[in-house]
C-alpha cells in the first residue's frame, strides 16, 4: 500500500516575484511507521512518485552540496597538507623514554628486598653487610652479596607475606628495629665492619646518568612541544599555527597555476551568470568604467538553494577575469579564542590587497551575518565582532584596488541590514534551479568524459528531473557511469540514468519476498493512485508503476509534468490531494478495512490543505489572510515570521481546523466515487500488476483502456462506459472544476 511522499520547491518567477512551486515529486508508502512532514508546496513541477514502503523514503531531491553547472577542477594551492602519520606512535615512545629514565636512571633505581630482622642479624654475623642508614624504628642498607628471599626451597610460615611473593635478589635491603632494645647491636656492627652512615644509602651513579636524568625529561617536554609547534605551524601555513591563529585560512586558486575555471564550465544558471558579466568586464578593463566616473560594485551576494552552483559560479568569474581567487568559509573565521575572527577578516583582505586585482569568495555568509542581536548569546560576542571587522574592511576599501568580494547564502533573510546596503554588497544575483533547458545543458557538461550510448537523450533526462540542482545532476551521472561498469558494459545506456534515477529517489532494488495476498493490497493501492492520475483533470502523467520494493519502498507511482511549472491553481491543489487519496479509498472499495499503508498520504494531503487555508488564502471563510509562519524558500521549514506566539485566536485555529478538514474529507470522497465509477479498470490494472510488477506508461494505458487525464479546464472525466450527456453528467467533477478564469 502506498504511502505518500511530496517533496517541493518554492522560487520566484523571473518575471515576477510570486512564489512558485517544484517538486521532485511524492511517494506514497505502504508503512505504519510515523512520517515527518515534507516542506510543502507539494507540487509537481517534478515527477511525482506514489510508493509503498516501511519507512519514509527521500522525494525530491537530497540536499548535496555540489556544484551546479559545470565540473569544478581538483582543489589546490590554499593550506599545506601534512601527510598522515601515527602521531600515537611518537606518544607511546616518549611514554616509554620516560619510563627508562623515570625506573632505571633514577637514584636507587636498584631494587631492594625487605627482609627479617634475624636474617639481617644473620648477613652481619657473616660480614655480608656492608652499611646500614637508620631512622626511627626501619634500617636501610646494602649487602656486599647479592642475597636472595625468601631463600630457595626455605619454608615461610604462611601467615608472613613473604609467603605470597617470589624469592628475589638483591644486595638493598631494609627491615624493622624490634620493639625491645638490644643494647648490644652497634657494638655488633662494629665488631662485624658494619659502615652506620649518617644519610641515606644511594647508589652510585655515572656522571652521565645524572645528565640524562636531570635532564632527560625536560629535554623530552621541549622536543615534544617544538614538534608540536612545528607541525601546527605547517598545517596552517607558516605562522598559521600555535603563535599564528590570527592568520586567514583563506585557500587561494591562481589562475596561472590552478586548473582554470571559466563560464564555459558553467551551465543552467545562465541569468546568474549574465549578471556577473559587468565584474568580470571590470576587473579585465578598470579604466574602462573609471574614467566616466563609475565604479564596480564592491560585493555581490549570490542567493539559492544549496548545490546550484555558487562557488563554481564564484570561481569562473575569477577564471574568466585571470585573477587570484580567495576563498573562504564563514564559519572558518571564528574560533573559540576571542578576537580571533577579526583578525583572520584583516589577515584576508591584506593578502586580497597584496594580489589585487583580487576576487575573495565567502561562503555561507549567514554563519557570521546574521543581523546583530539576534545571535545566541554564548558567541554572538566573537560574531559580531568579526561582522563588524568585515563591514570596516569592505567601507576601507576603494572599488578603484580591484578587489570584489563575493558571497554566498541560503538564508538572505537573516542577513544583518549593514551588509546589504549600497556600498557593500551591492548586488544581489538569485542562482535559481535550473529548468528543462539548463538541466539538460548541465547534463552535457558532466558527461563530456562519459561514453554514451546511442539511446540516450540527454533531453528526455532532464525531462524526468525537474527540481534537480546541478550537483544532483552530477551525482546522476556519476551513478549512471557506476552502474554501467558494474555491469562490464563500454557505454552508459538511458536505461543506466534511469535505474540511477530510482536508485538516488527509493533507493536499490530489495530481494523481499511477498505473499500473494500483499502483493495484491499493494497492487490495488498503487492502482488507486494511478488510476486517479488518468482520470483527474489537471493531473500529472502517469510514467510508471511497479510493485517491486526499492529501498524503503514496497512499490511506487511515478508522476511527471510535461513542462515546467511556476504557478499552481487552486483545482490542481485539489486534485492533487485527491490522488494521494486514492491508495486509501482503493483499499477500502475493495477490501472494506483500513490499514496503515496510508499515513503519510494522509501526512501530505494534510500539509497540502493546511497551506491551501493558512499561506495561499484559498478559503473562503478566513479569506486572505496570512496564518502560518514564512518558510524559507531554499532551505525550507520555518523562517520565523511568527517566532514567538501565534497570531490568531483559538476561534480562528478551530476554523482553520474545520476547512483543512473540509478540504480532506471531500477531495477523499471524489477519489472513492471515482474508483468506484472506474472499479473495472482498478481490477484490471491490479491483476496487470500482480502479474508482470512493473508497467510502463503505454502498457498502462493499454490495460486500462484509458487516456492520459484532460487538461484543467474542460471539466470533463474519462469514462470507461457510456458517452455523450451521460457520460458528461456522470464524470463531471464539481470540486476539480477549474475556478480560476
Amino acid at each position: 500500500m502506498g504511502r505518500s511522499r511530496s517533496g517541493a520547491f518554492f522560487a520566484r518567477s523571473r518575471e515576477c516575484r510570486a512564489m512558485y512551486l517544484s517538486a521532485f515529486g511524492f511517494a506514497r508508502r505502504h508503512c505504519s511507521c510515523r512520517l515527518r512532514a515534507l516542506s510543502i508546496p507539494v507540487l509537481a513541477k517534478g515527477m511525482n512518485m506514489t510508493a509503498a514502503g516501511q519507512q519514509k523514503t527521500r522525494t525530491g531531491v537530497p540536499a548535496r552540496t555540489g556544484q551546479a553547472g559545470g565540473t569544478p577542477p581538483p582543489e589546490s594551492g590554499g593550506l599545506i597538507k601534512m601527510p598522515p602519520r601515527r602521531t600515537w606512535i611518537w606518544f607511546l615512545a616518549l611514554l616509554v623514554a620516560n619510563f627508562v629514565l623515570l625506573r632505571v636512571l633514577k637514584p636507587g633505581g636498584e631494587q631492594s628486598i625487605t627482609v627479617p630482622y634475624t636474617l639481617f642479624k644473620e648477613e652481619v654475623q657473616k660480614e655480608n653487610v656492608a652499611s646500614i642508614y637508620s631512622r626511627g624504628d626501619t634500617l636501610t642498607g646494602r649487602f656486599r652479596n647479592d642475597v636472595t628471599y625468601p631463600a630457595p626451597g626455605e619454608k615461610v610460615p604462611p601467615n608472613l607475606a613473604a609467603a605470597r611473593e617470589p624469592p628475589r635478589t638483591a644486595k638493598g635491603f631494609a627491615t624493622t628495629l624490634p620493639a625491645f632494645v638490644d643494647p648490644g647491636l652497634e657494638k655488633f656492627l662494629i665488631d662485624h665492619h658494619v659502615e652506620i652512615s649518617a644519610r641515606p644509602i644511594e647508589e652510585e651513579r655515572s656522571p652521565i646518568a645524572t645528565l640524562i636524568y636531570g635532564f632527560g625529561p625536560a629535554l623530552l617536554l621541549i622536543g615534544l612541544y617544538v614538534w608540536m609547534f612545528r607541525r601546527a605551524a605547517k598545517q596552517g601555513g607558516g605562522m598559521a599555527g600555535l603563535m599564528g591563529i590570527g592568520q586567514s585560512k583563506a585557500r587561494r586558486y591562481d589562475q596561472a597555476t590552478d586548473q582554470k575555471v571559466t563560464f564555459d564550465d558553467v551551465a543552467g544558471i545562465d541569468e546568474a551568470e549574465h549578471e556577473l558579466v559587468e565584474i568580470v568586464d571590470f576587473l579585465r578593463d578598470p579604466a574602462k568604467y573609471t574614467r566616466l566616473g563609475g565604479a564596480a560594485p564592491k560585493g555581490v551576494l549570490l542567493i539559492g538553494a544549496p548545490g546550484t552552483g555558487k562557488t563554481l559560479l564564484a570561481r569562473a568569474v575569477a577564471g574568466e577575469a585571470n585573477v587570484p581567487f580567495f576563498s573562504m568559509s564563514a564559519a572558518e573565521f571564528v574560533e573559540m579564542i576571542v578576537g580571533v575572527g577579526a583578525a583572520r577578516v584583516r589577515d584576508l583582505f591584506k593578502q586580497a590587497r597584496e594580489h589585487a586585482p583580487a576576487i575573495i569568495f565567502i561562503d555561507e555568509m549567514d554563519a557570521i551575518g546574521r543581523a546583530r542581536g539576534q545571535m545566541s548569546i554564548g558567541g554572538s560576542s566573537e560574531q559580531e565582532q568579526t561582522l563588524n571587522q568585515i563591514l570596516t574592511e569592505m567601507d576601507g576599501f576603494s572599488s578603484r584596488e580591484g578587489i570584489i568580494v563575493l558571497a554566498a547564502t541560503n538564508q538572505p533573510d537573516v542577513l544583518d541590514k549593514a551588509l546589504l546596503r549600497p556600498g557593500r554588497f551591492d548586488r544581489r544575483v538569485v542562482v535559481n534551479l535550473p529548468d528543462k533547458t539548463g538541466r539538460e545543458a548541465i547534463l552535457k557538461v558532466h558527461t563530456r568524459n562519459v561514453p554514451l550510448a546511442m539511446d540516450v537523450d540527454l533531453g528526455g533526462i532532464a525531462g524526468v528531473t525537474p527540481g534537480f540542482s546541478g550537483a544532483d545532476l552530477k551525482n546522476l551521472v556519476n551513478e549512471a557511469a557506476l552502474l554501467a561498469a558494474r555491469l562490464g558494459q563500454d557505454k552508459v545506456r538511458e536505461k543506466d540514468f534511469l535505474d540511477s534515477l530510482e536508485k538516488i529517489v527509493l533507493g536499490p532494488e530489495r530481494p523481499l519476498l511477498l505473499s500473494r495476498a500483499d502483493k495484491e493490497r499493494i497492487a490495488y493501492h498503487e492502482g488507486g493512485h494511478a488510476i486517479l492520475g488518468l482520470v483527474v483533470p489537471g493531473a500529472d502523467p502517469v510514467n510508471r508503476v511497479t510493485i517491486v520494493p526499492r529501498g524503503q519502498a514496497l512499490g511506487v507511482t511515478y508522476q511527471r509534468p510535461d513542462s515546467d511549472r511556476y504557478n499552481y491553481p487552486e483545482a490542481y491543489l485539489k486534485a492533487r490531494i485527491v490522488g494521494m487519496l486514492g491508495g486509501r479509498a482503493a483499499e477500502e472499495i475493495v477490501y472494506g478495512t483500513k490499514t496503515t499503508g496510508a499515513e503519510n498520504d494522509i501526512e501530505q494531503a494534510t500539509a497540502i490543505a493546511r497551506r491551501m487555508v493558512t499561506r495561499w488564502g484559498m478559503s473562503d471563510k478566513l479569506g486572505l489572510v496570512q496564518l502560518a509562519p514564512r518558510e524559507n524558500q531554499y532551505l525550507g521549514g520555518a523562517g520565523g515570521m511568527f517566532a514567538g506566539e501565534r497570531p490568531y485566536s483559538e476561534q480562528t485555529a478551530r476554523e482553520i481546523d474545520a476547512e483543512v478538514q473540509r478540504i480532506i474529507s471531500e477531495s477523499h470522497e471524489e477519489a472513492r466515487r471515482l474508483l468506484t465509477v472506474h472499479r473495472r479498470q482498478l481490477d484490471a490494472l491490479a491483476t496487470a500488476l500482480v502479474a508482470r510488477e512493473t508497467l510502463g506508461e503505454e502498457e498502462i494505458l493499454k490495460v486500462t483502456g484509458l487516456p492520459r487525464a484532460p487538461q484543467l479546464g474542460t471539466g470533463m472525466l474519462p469514462s470507461a462506459e457510456g458517452n455523450g450527456k451521460d457520460r458528461e453528467a456522470a464524470h463531471r467533477s464539481p470540486l476539480l472544476e477549474e475556478e480560476v478564469p
